[in-house]
């Protein structure tokens, strides 16, 4: 299978196109600056030029389309919000019009998306068929995946994997609780009692591969990508200090955060107890079903 990926340098995009390539799949990585290597074929972010990408997508199997701004990377200045919009609604979009103009167009996409759609969800569990909820993410989140729709409407089997919280130690929100539980300096944020929904980077890759690997009449649509039971932050802060064997008795107020992240911290602070409905009625076995399990496999991640 040939695979073209953008966002390939990324916290999970690196991942799944090791995973990818170690069992015998041919991986092409889309990158914005001029390719200069085998692997490489420059596309264009912007999604003006669609013969560029049209161009880029030739001859592929599937696509698994990751990239984006960071969200937590920058404050949220005006600036940078639009940044995070524009970086995915233009990006899904020129993708979208291209994959719908090929004669042969590949038979899976595979465009990212965020539990960021749901909004804040307080104690209440939701599947895929919840409504979007309300909020920068979640406006964001519903125009990303509208942007889809030419492909869509071309007959194209796509699929938007909403992203949990990855579990792993470098990238991503996760990975900046490692160093800060190490240095026995973390604790709860805000009132610990907001729930968030997490997945290993394993399970997140396997997830992915499950979803490319399906045959035509494979799921189709939004995709929770989170572990079976979500937790609250202060289970969080209990697990992280247990297996790193530090003490976490500095909780973060919530004004704090607010001073510290500006806009970021309503996220941050707000809850989603998100839960993976179809993966699990689909037949996906996750390996760390458990947030323990997860920050364990990070830490053996990085020993290997």
């Amino acid at each position: 299978m040939t695979v073209a990926v953008t966002g390939s340098t990324g916290l999970i995009g690196s991942a799944l196109v090791a995973s990818l390539r170690a069992d015998g799949h041919r991986v092409m990585r889309l990158v914005r600056r001029e390719a200069d290597a085998p692997d490489e074929v420059q596309w264009d972010a912007s999604g003006e030029d669609v013969d560029q990408n049209t161009t880029a997508l030739l001859g592929c199997d599937a696509v698994v389309h990751l990239a984006g701004a960071g969200v937590g990377d920058h404050r949220w200045t005006d600036a940078y919000k639009r940044e995070i919009r524009d970086s995915r609604v233009f990006g899904t979009a020129g993708i979208a019009e291209a994959l719908a103009s090929m004669d042969a167009p590949p038979r899976v996409w595979v465009c990212g998306s965020a539990v960021g759609f749901y909004g804040d969800t307080g104690d209440r569990r939701v599947d895929e068929s919840a409504p979007a909820g309300e909020g920068f993410l979640a406006d964001v989140c519903q125009e990303w995946e509208a942007a889809a729709l030419p492909a869509v409407s071309a007959g194209i089997r796509t699929v938007f994997p909403r992203t949990g919280l990855v579990v792993a130690r470098e990238g991503g929100a996760w990975g900046r609780l490692f160093p800060v539980f190490r240095a026995g300096i973390g604790g709860r944020m805000g009132n610990g009692r907001q729930y968030w929904s997490h997945i290993s980077l394993h399970d997140h890759v396997a997830a992915l591969r499950f979803l490319l690997e399906q045959g035509p009449d494979g799921l189709t649509g939004p995709v929770n990508l989170t572990a079976p039971e979500p937790v609250t932050n202060r289970e969080v802060t209990k697990v992280m200090s247990r297996v790193l064997n530090r003490p976490a008795l500095f909780p973060v107020p919530a004004p704090v955060l607010r001073v510290a992240l500006g806009e970021f911290a309503t996220d941050v602070l707000g809850s989603q107890r998100v839960v993976p409905r179809r993966l699990l009625d689909a037949g996906f076995t996750f390996t760390h079903p458990g947030v323990e399990d997860a920050v364990r496999a990070a830490l053996t991640e990085e020993a290997a």
